[in-house]
């Protein structure tokens, strides 16, 4: 099937960079960074040396978390006179835990096309590699830094049933670990990974404590992500027979169904719908 030319006027390309090893750079990539108009950057000095190196004579420009609703109308203006954009972080995927976020609600909001051109994720990189269930999971990025922001949204993390994926700077690694051992206990599963991709890629776990320990011995260097399991499931109390039939008595006086009444119920008495409804029939038989 024959592709359409790259890259096309008026349009957004959010372009991802390799976090690690320069390799996994696609091909479709390489072309978009080299024949784009312009290329917003999280750290012009930064992406400049891979820009350079790739050949781009694109137009460059600063785009991070400190310009960004300055630098979000002069790229919609840009867009606007037909010329082409791209946006790239300084490793991975832009659009997660920064600014590409808001550039992309506010272009397609102006009506403009954005096309993303797939490539290397640290969080989903990390995921897959962890060992802990990715069927279902969550990303929480960076956890606010203090006050009772950070409280609740460690609470929530703690709490959280399926694999949470997170963000976090080497000076607040330890901190953050030793949160965790304290809402969470020692022996959460837990992997911290740095340097993805890179020769020196490492996995710290396999718990929270073994990763703390590791953490007070050799101090954090680096951009990290953590992968926690997810908390056990709380086991569900069973009604027994009379607390049963009492709800399902009040449930039938409400108005429901005798068949609707035990399925409703099932869902928080720990017992199946046909138990319940079985229930019903033996206090008509009694009744009788």
């Amino acid at each position: 099937m024959k592709q359409r030319a790259e890259p096309e006027a008026g349009v957004l390309y959010l372009v991802g960079t390799p976090i690690g090893h320069l390799g996994d750079l696609s091909p479709r990539a390489r072309a978009l960074l080299v024949a784009v108009d312009t290329i917003a950057c999280e750290d012009t000095r930064h992406s400049g040396q891979l820009l350079t190196a790739l050949g781009s004579k694109a137009r460059r420009c600063s785009f991070h978390q400190h310009n960004t609703y300055g630098r979000i109308p002069q790229l919609l203006n840009e867009l606007s006179s037909g010329h082409s954009v791209a946006v790239i972080s300084d490793a991975g995927l832009p659009g997660i835990s920064d600014p590409g976020e808001e550039l992309v609600a506010a272009a397609r909001q102006a009506g403009h096309a954005v096309i993303c051109i797939p490539g290397p994720c640290a969080a989903t990189t990390a995921l897959v590699s962890s060992g802990l269930p990715s069927g279902r999971f969550c990303f929480e990025g960076f956890l606010p830094t203090k006050g009772r922001e950070r409280r609740e949204s460690l609470a929530a993390v703690v709490a959280e049933e399926r694999t949470t994926v997170l963000y976090e700077a080497p000076h607040r690694l330890v901190k953050l670990l030793e949160e965790l051992q304290e809402l969470c206990g020692d022996q959460r599963a837990l992997q911290v990974t740095r340097e993805l991709t890179k020769r020196h890629e490492q996995q710290v776990g396999p718990t929270v404590i073994a990763a703390l320990e590791h953490f007070k011995e050799h101090p954090p260097q680096g951009e990290f992500t953590l992968v926690l399991g997810g908390a056990p499931q709380q086991e569900q109390a069973t009604m027994n027979d009379d607390q049963c039939r009492q709800q399902l008595t009040a449930l039938i006086k409400q108005g429901m169904k005798p068949s609707d009444a035990a399925k409703d119920l099932s869902r928080s008495a720990g017992r199946s719908r046909r138990e319940l409804y079985a229930l019903l029939h033996e206090n008509q038989k009694q009744a009788d």
